[in-house]
């Protein structure tokens, strides 16, 4: 049976007629019709968002906590169905696709925590001749209007870490997923509307054009947008004065020195890069290897990856599932073909059957070519081997991202070294570039993005600082 997806807005799901389907990656079969949200619906959106922002931001803390407390219980209450609709739609596989369910109402959680520790600080005017006797302190004070762009890769927990920190920081919401998961956060936002949310706090829009749309509109005070580095730079463009949080690209570097400890970081570096078919922006891309543990490193982690199960998502035993279309395996298909006639050696994999793209591994892939240097975006894995340290780290600064890098030495000197040279939003020691806790900063600089998320930080972002000075 196919599923119906409808936009939400102002408390209620809107009956309009279906204008795109989404696709099983898996069967390639029609899996919902949705309502492709024209300006109209856009415009009704951003109005119910803009008419309840007052309300929301009149809200005690307690009562905004309370309410994500509650959304969070009912994604709980709903957890097999939703991660159902999830890996059918998206070709997730189940078992990820359980524990993404549950990190969702994880995030909504700890937005919830944050929302009663929102302060100021009280300002030293005493430090100057004209702040003497006289009393400083800053509000943080919700921005308005939040618009919400989220990718198909992480579908509910990038919701999760945007509605999740704007409702706590007493903003309203229009929220646009991604077209190819249009039915799992639809299924999502059902179970957050049982939870009473109050009507226009959460509006929800879907289609291809409507994101463009809805940034357009000055009414929306604040953009938050996880995708394509692309995109995140044609939204920067065009969000003129208002403030934007932009979660973009990366190409996965992580480096395994020559003291490392090499079957580990093998191990832990097949699985990053495998993990959710690589389609993530911080799954291991390219792993920079000491040449004299090369050997060893390459050994552990083709058999690591050759082992992985590649199939069905909806089968728990799966590991590796379908990227997101059959285009998109085509586009990977591309890229290694390209590595290969460049002179890489494909050691594993390199297959493609629909969307399903068999794990791989390259090997001599020349640095300056795009599946080293860009995003593959898929189930590829670079085995780059090096005999200078502070080369690796000039070639990978010279690179467009930087979102996360992963380190492995036993040396607490080249660590440090490491974390502080390379240029990087984030720094794993003794793990891949694959690593994100939901209650830490997480955010890239250069081509990958600005801003940080996590609810305590992205709540920072959707208030403003206002200045309050009491003459006594």
């Amino acid at each position: 049976m196919t599923a119906t997806v409808q936009p939400y807005i102002d408390g209620r799901f809107r009956a309009d007629a279906a204008g795109f389907a989404t696709v099983d990656p898996y069967s390639g079969q029609v899996y919902a019709e949705v309502v492709d949200s024209d300006a109209a619906l856009v415009d009704a959106a951003v109005a119910a968002a803009h008419a309840r922002r007052k309300q929301a931001a009149g809200t005690p803390g307690f009562e905004r906590a309370a309410l994500l407390r509650r959304m969070a219980a009912s994604i709980r209450g709903h957890a097999g169905d939703i991660a159902a609709v999830m890996t059918a739609e998206t070709g997730k596989p189940v078992s990820d696709s359980l524990k993404e369910v549950e990190r969702s109402a994880g995030t909504l959680e700890l937005s919830a925590e944050e929302a009663i520790r929102i302060a100021g600080e009280q300002i030293p005017l005493e430090s100057s001749a004209n702040g003497a006797h006289k009393i400083g302190l800053t509000l943080r004070v919700p921005v308005g209007v939040v618009a919400a762009i989220t990718p198909f890769n992480a579908p509910l927990n990038l919701c999760s870490h945007k509605i999740g920190p704007a409702l706590a920081a007493g903003n309203t919401v229009v929220l646009k997923p991604a077209p190819q998961a249009s039915a799992t956060v639809h299924r999502y936002v059902q179970a957050l509307a049982a939870a009473d949310i109050p009507p226009g706090w959460l509006n929800v829009i879907y289609g291809f054009s409507a994101g463009e749309t809805l940034v357009d509109d000055l009414r929306v005070s604040f953009i938050s947008f996880t995708g394509s580095t692309a995109v995140g730079e044609r939204i920067k463009r065009n969000a003129g004065m208002r403030r934007v949080a932009l979660e973009l690209g990366g190409n996965g570097n992580t480096i395994v020195c020559r003291d490392a400890d090499v079957a580990e970081a093998a191990r832990q570096c097949a699985r990053n890069a495998m993990r959710l078919a690589g389609q993530s922006c911080i799954s291991v891309q390219n792993v920079w290897v000491h040449e004299a543990c090369v050997q060893d490193f390459k050994s552990t982690l083709v058999g690591e990856v050759r082992a992985l199960r590649l199939g069905d998502p909806g089968d728990p035993a799966t590991i590796v599932g379908p990227v997101i279309s059959a285009d998109a395996a085509e586009r990977i298909e591309g890229l290694v073909a390209a590595a290969r006639q460049a002179g890489a050696a494909v050691l594993a994999g390199g297959a493609r059957q629909g969307a399903l793209f068999t794990p791989t591994v390259l090997m001599g892939t020349p640095v300056d070519c795009a599946a080293v240097t860009g995003e593959i975006f898929g189930p590829v894995v670079n085995i780059l081997p090096f005999s200078s340290l502070d080369s690796v780290v000039e070639q990978i600064n010279e690179g467009p991202f930087g979102l996360q890098a992963g380190v492995f030495t036993e040396s607490m000197r080249t660590a440090i070294s490491l974390v502080r040279n390379l240029e990087m939003g984030g720094v794993i020691v003794n793990g891949t570039s694959t690593w994100r806790s939901d209650q830490a900063p997480y955010g890239g600089i250069k081509s990958s993005g600005v801003g940080r998320e996590g609810p305590k930080y992205a709540i920072r972002d959707m208030t403003e600082e206002k200045f309050v000075l009491f003459n006594v």
